[in-house]
């Protein structure tokens, strides 16, 4: 089969792929590459257009994993090629939001995910990682493990550690 009729059989299921899963691929690949929005979207669109090049039933049932498996490694190949290899600098600032907020959010939940953010960008690269694959992402640790290139226990490390730092800061801030 030739690349291009590949291409045309790709049918539905890439469609229904970029569909449901662009916009959290590019928050992630937002943040890989140091906040610039259009790199972002080349590292994702090349992701998307990898995705075309594979058989439908090689990435069946793990589509979502293997994108950001893919979209990660692209964005470290595109900042290595620049020398601007970036992993989530402490401190550094969550430029990327949702594009549609959730409604009936009182002001109250979005001042304490607000305080959240700000300590997750506190801790370690490799444990903000983790943590926005797992609570943002809503991956496993085993589906980590594999975008990460991580053991499935050091996920749990990283993540043990992080929500226990977290919960310790607070509970320094309550009242």
């Amino acid at each position: 089969m030739k690349p291009t009729e590949n291409h045309e059989h790709a049918g539905h299921w890439v469609e229904d792929a970029v569909r449901a899963h662009q916009t959290p691929l590019l928050r992630y690949a937002t943040r890989l590459v140091g906040g610039d929005a259009e790199r972002a979207r080349d590292v994702v669109q090349d992701t998307f257009v990898r995705l075309l090049d594979q058989l439908q039933a090689k990435v069946n049932g793990h589509v979502v994993q293997w994108l950001y498996t893919v979209c990660r490694n692209r964005a470290h190949d595109v900042m290595r090629k620049e020398g601007r290899v970036r992993f989530f600098a402490e401190g550094e600032v969550e430029a990327v939001r949702a594009a549609d907020p959730r409604p009936g959010r009182t002001l109250e939940a979005g001042e304490l995910r607000e305080a959240v953010l700000a300590m997750v960008e506190q801790l370690p690269a490799n444990q903000q990682e983790v943590i926005r694959l797992k609570f943002q992402s809503g991956f496993s640790y085993k589906e980590i493990s594999r975008i990460t290139a991580l053991s499935v226990t050091n996920v749990g490390i990283f993540i043990h550690t992080a929500v226990k730092r977290l919960r310790h800061e607070m509970a320094a801030q309550r009242p």
